[in-house]
């Protein structure tokens, strides 16, 4: 190894948010929150389920409950000894309808939770309780395939009660007004500033293979800017864009990263009613032509999407075929102007309008800006009639306002949080608090409920299929491109551990080599 264990990433137009694991909704805020604290499972390489907090799991033969060992000696940085109750706090605080968690809803399929997010029943009734210090009981309400990968997802991370209540409001907010029990520890993020440090946790209980003692991390909104950066040496991660990954291609520095991300056209149905025609939102999706998009426009190795859940994110357990292309709906990502206009010309005789004037608000970072100057332009040269303004916001401001409703039309994004495609088909049901645009409709919401709630696998698929194929037709939402990333990497980093879905870059057992 080399002598100085630190690293300098970056990240391209992205800050942290919060560190409140029961708040957090984005991509890096997750990124800092798993690399600071650990639940009681790590997500390995290929998503391999290895010890956190757990080290022993018995599962009952009936499959609904859960009883995990927790090792003794791990600690939050404060000293305080990690424990069942720091589970129950946490589990119990992120259902609480107070709290107001959009996450709230991953936890369906644990007795009572449900009930709990709906303010039906007292969140002490949830199906987890602390057998002394050391031993965790989760119950569920019926089993769930996919449990032990959320248990590797930081909204099921502990939280230290007696840190949450000190600070109130303020808990994550600032990375100084937080509490460790992950390899790293947070330092330098005050809440706004877009430089943070990562530094190793000596009261980890696993400190010993935790190999770096720092990774200063920055956003760096413009990808040409993180190239010098990376060229002159102060950086080791740069994200590249379109024509500086084809000027790089033989570059033995060049890293090309699959990912489960999908960019996508959010209509806000609520906001603009007219939306919510069919018609309308299927015209517009026409007019884009994925294979221009993704090859000339962003021309970064992104790849044209299939459908709302991701190519290669799962594999059908019966046909042993790719989820994504064994339901993909031609029509959805289809590119055919005659059809866009005659669609657009209905739908807007059926809403009883000659025009349309929108907004489309998108992230200042480059690749987001060559989307939308596409996705705008497509729309206002193809469909007459239609007006659109662009907004261009930092990414944090945008999440915001996608979050409050407060758009007509935003290039969004989302990215699977285990490798199952019920998560990314969970979002769009009509009361999911990710579902921005209030997209709505009724078989689709009870095939993804089926799937949540069968213990037929063959049944549960064909739901997910059906679901897959209902949002497809209905253009509840346009997908766009489906990402990589594609990034300069320095050789001497070696260890690090990177997933699809879920948590993207796991730092724990990364070092720098000679």
């Amino acid at each position: 190894m080399a002598q100085s264990q630190v690293l300098n990433w970056s990240e391209n137009g992205q800050d942290i948010t919060t560190l409140d694991s029961s708040l957090a909704t984005d991509v890096i805020s997750s990124t800092m929150i798993s690399n600071s604290e650990e639940g009681l499972y790590r997500i390995g390489a290929h998503n391999k389920i290895l010890p956190g907090i757990a080290t022993k799991t018995v599962v009952s033969e009936d499959k609904k409950t859960y009883t995990f060992t927790l090792r003794q000696n791990a600690k939050w940085s404060n000293g305080d000894p990690v424990t069942a109750q720091d589970f129950v706090y946490s589990w119990r605080r992120t259902v609480n309808p107070k709290t107001a968690s959009q996450y709230a809803y991953i936890y369906s399929g644990i007795k009572n939770a449900d009930q709990i997010s709906a303010g039906k029943m007292n969140p002490d009734t949830l199906g987890i309780k602390a057998d002394g210090k050391y031993k965790l009981t989760v119950t569920l309400s019926k089993p769930m395939e996919y449990f032990k990968l959320l248990m590797g997802f930081d909204v099921f991370f502990p939280q230290d009660q007696k840190v949450v209540q000190e600070y109130g409001k303020d808990y994550g907010t600032t990375s100084s007004k937080m509490v460790y029990d992950g390899p790293f520890k947070m330092t330098g993020w005050k809440g706004t500033n877009s430089t943070w440090a990562l530094v190793r946790n000596d009261h980890y209980w696993d400190k010993k293979h935790v190999y770096l003692q720092r990774i200063n991390d920055q956003d760096v909104k413009s990808t040409t800017t993180g190239f010098n950066l990376f060229q002159s040496g102060k950086l080791d991660m740069a994200v590249l864009s379109g024509q500086q990954v084809k000027n790089e291609k033989n570059n033995s520095k060049l890293v090309i990263r699959k990912t489960s991300r999908l960019n996508y056209l959010e209509f806000n149905q609520k906001k603009v009613p007219a939306l919510a025609n069919t018609k309308l939102r299927q015209a517009m999706s026409l007019t884009l032509d994925r294979k221009e998009l993704v090859n000339n426009v962003l021309g970064d190795g992104s790849v044209v999407p299939h459908g709302f859940v991701t190519n290669g994110l799962a594999t059908d357990p019966t046909t042993g075929k790719d989820f994504a292309t064994e339901n993909a709906v031609a029509q959805s990502t289809a590119y055919d102007n005659a059809k866009a206009k005659k669609l657009w010309a209905e739908g807007l005789k059926e809403v009883g309008k000659k025009s349309l004037t929108l907004t489309l608000t998108h992230d200042d970072t480059d690749q987001m800006k060559a989307l939308s100057e596409y996705v705008q332009g497509q729309l206002t040269k193809e469909l007459p009639g239609l007006k659109i303004t662009s907004i261009e916001l930092p990414y944090k401001n945008r999440l915001a306002r996608e979050t409050a409703g407060n758009f007509e039309l935003v290039i969004s994004a989302w990215q699977a949080d285990f490798s199952d495609p019920i998560s990314d088909l969970g979002i769009m049901t009509t009361d999911n608090s990710y579902n921005f645009g209030k997209w709505t409709n009724s078989a689709y919401d009870a095939d993804v409920k089926t799937a949540n709630n069968t213990t037929n696998q063959t049944t549960r698929w064909n739901a997910m299929s059906d679901a897959e194929k209902t949002i497809g037709t209905e253009e509840g939402d346009a997908p766009l491109s489906q990402n990589v990333i594609a990034q300069m990497l320095n050789p001497k980093l070696k260890g690090l551990v990177y997933n699809t879905a879920g948590l993207d870059y796991d730092f724990k057992s990364a070092y720098m080599a000679k």
